[in-house]
């Protein structure tokens, strides 16, 4: 990886183990960051087989987690009072604002939120 760091919102990461190839090559030589939120995201499709779940566990193996801790819970808190934002983005957003790195997503909603530094691909 060559330095870049970046917070990954969760559907990137879905595109990409469903092979997209603009989000692997955003994604591709960057140290990819996730929130805990990203993290247990993934698994919330029902009925997924063991190789989607061990594809899964791969791609979290190769990310940093971010966990929740009490600086992220407190900007997550002030955007949940200031942004109209559901709560996993509200914490997937702390967690960028948190690090200070941007957020790599393809929800454009994410604009909203102030000083978020934002990198939204299209489908």
């Amino acid at each position: 990886m060559n330095g870049i760091s970046i917070v990954s919102d969760t559907n990137p990461l879905i595109y990409l183990l469903n092979g997209s190839e603009k989000a692997a090559e955003f994604l591709n030589n960057k140290q990819v960051w996730i929130s805990a939120i990203s993290e247990l995201e993934l698994f919330g499709k029902k009925g997924l087989t063991e190789t989607e779940k061990s594809e899964i566990n791969f791609l979290i193996d190769n990310c940093f987690i971010a966990d929740l801790n009490s600086g992220i819970k407190i900007i997550a808190k002030e955007l949940l009072q200031t942004v109209a934002i559901k709560l996993p983005d509200a914490i997937i957003a702390a967690t960028a604002l948190y690090l200070d790195f941007p957020l790599l997503t393809f929800d454009s909603d994410f604009s909203k939120v102030p000083n978020l530094k934002l990198f939204v691909l299209e489908i």
